[in-house]
């Protein structure tokens, strides 16, 4: 018979409370090795540590109980790795993110009056290939990175070389209401043929004040914060979708720090100030 040990020992053995062992049995994730059928007192296995411990560093990771029951239910030692690899990779994603957080921060803190060169821009209607879809904003980043990959691949696909700088033209609903129309477009030196989501689509002329965010997309706000303060203060501003301009992104260079994306905020026809 297997050594055991009682709710309060196994909780000393792996650091972990007996409320959250109760908790961990009755969502069936680690159930007792057995229980007293008249105290109803719960007693472990010594060889249940390592498991205890192997649970408690995934959820130290954020786990879900969903992907750690996964986890340890499979037999299969290839789809156990899967799993743990994949939350790795959204470990590491969101570790990236707080560090650009972080630098950001630390940038609006120590610059928090940094000049922001804003200038204003005439852009003449353009011939390109589209995708335009309502999306929620918190999905708008890996929505506009598919499309734009989806446009490069048609574009090859057909011969059609793009003629300008991918862009997209974002609603003001997805500021205002966390959701709305948005459309990501390549000019392009011919139209391109309807395949799937990609049509080609005649872009609009427009009037822009325009600044340059660089780096990753975290911190963009200060961009966006600079030319709306200019827009007001001028008074030029006029109702219309935000464009922005991807000089250069994830199709150019895989490092974020390398990105630059020209923002621009639709005004009146004014002379360049």
């Amino acid at each position: 018979m297997p050594a055991s040990l009682s709710i309060g020992d196994f909780a000393r053995a792996t650091n972990l409370s007996v409320k959250t062992l109760r908790y961990y049995h009755e969502s069936g994730l680690l159930e007792p090795h057995e229980i007293d059928p008249n105290s109803g007192y719960r007693r472990y296995a010594a060889e249940q540590i390592p498991t205890a411990q192997v649970i408690r560093r995934f959820r130290d990771l954020d786990m879900s109980l969903d992907d750690i029951r996964a986890i340890l239910s499979t037999r299969d030692i290839s789809a156990r790795n899967a799993l743990i690899a994949a939350h790795l990779g959204r470990v590491e994603q969101n570790l990236e993110r707080t560090r650009g957080v972080v630098a950001s921060l630390h940038d609006l803190v120590e610059h928090p009056d940094a000049d922001i060169p804003i200038e204003h821009r005439s852009v003449g209607q353009t011939r390109s290939a589209s995708i335009t879809a309502v999306v929620d904003v918190q999905d708008a980043g890996p929505w506009y990175q598919g499309a734009l990959a989806e446009l490069f691949a048609t574009l090859a696909a057909q011969h059609v070389s793009p003629s300008g700088t991918a862009g997209a033209i974002w609603s003001n609903e997805i500021f205002t209401d966390e959701r709305g129309g948005a459309t990501i477009f390549v000019p392009c030196t011919a139209d391109v043929r309807p395949v799937g989501r990609v049509v080609p689509l005649l872009i609009p002329g427009v009037e822009l004040a325009v600044t340059v965010h660089a780096g990753p997309h975290v911190g963009i706000d200060r961009a966006y914060g600079a030319l709306g303060s200019y827009v007001a203060g001028h008074a030029i501003g006029v109702d219309g979708p935000i464009r922005e301009y991807y000089l250069v992104g994830a199709h150019e260079s895989a490092d974020d720090r390398d990105w630059r994306t020209e923002i621009g905020w639709p005004i009146f026809a004014t002379s360049n100030p």
